[in-house]
């Protein structure tokens, strides 16, 4: 598992690290019941705290992304799948918005908003 680290990001540490670890999940790169590195393990092949580590992944599994068996390690959550569905809609919610928001700005009606929307659909 590949994080990294942007120094000159506005986002918190242990955001990143959440949010890489949340991508990696929700793309497939992170499967189901998958362990992941010990907080210490990943704090040191990061290089920063172990109170940062333990922040990103009490808020991954705060929400349900992962889950921790105390003498076993840190796992990818299988009750998940609505979880990673509910999290793609948003997600596609958000840049549905933004390209409406743009097409606003040029003019764009929602008749030839749609038409781009289903040629770009016909083109996969």
């Amino acid at each position: 598992m590949d994080i990294i680290i942007q120094s000159t990001s506005n986002k918190p540490i242990y955001e990143q690290i959440g949010a890489q670890i949340k991508d990696a999940i929700l793309s497939g790169d992170l499967t189901e019941g998958q362990p992941l590195p010990s907080i210490r393990a990943l704090a040191n092949d990061l290089r920063v705290s172990v109170i940062t580590t333990k922040r990103a992944y009490a808020d991954l599994e705060a929400a349900g992304f992962l889950e921790t068996v105390q003498g076993k390690g840190t796992f990818v959550s299988g009750g998940n799948k609505d979880l990673i569905r509910e999290d793609r809609l948003r997600t596609i919610e958000r840049h549905l918005q933004a390209a409406i928001e743009q097409g606003n700005a040029l003019g764009l009606g929602s008749d030839e908003l749609v038409a781009m929307l289903q040629v770009l659909m016909e083109n996969e």
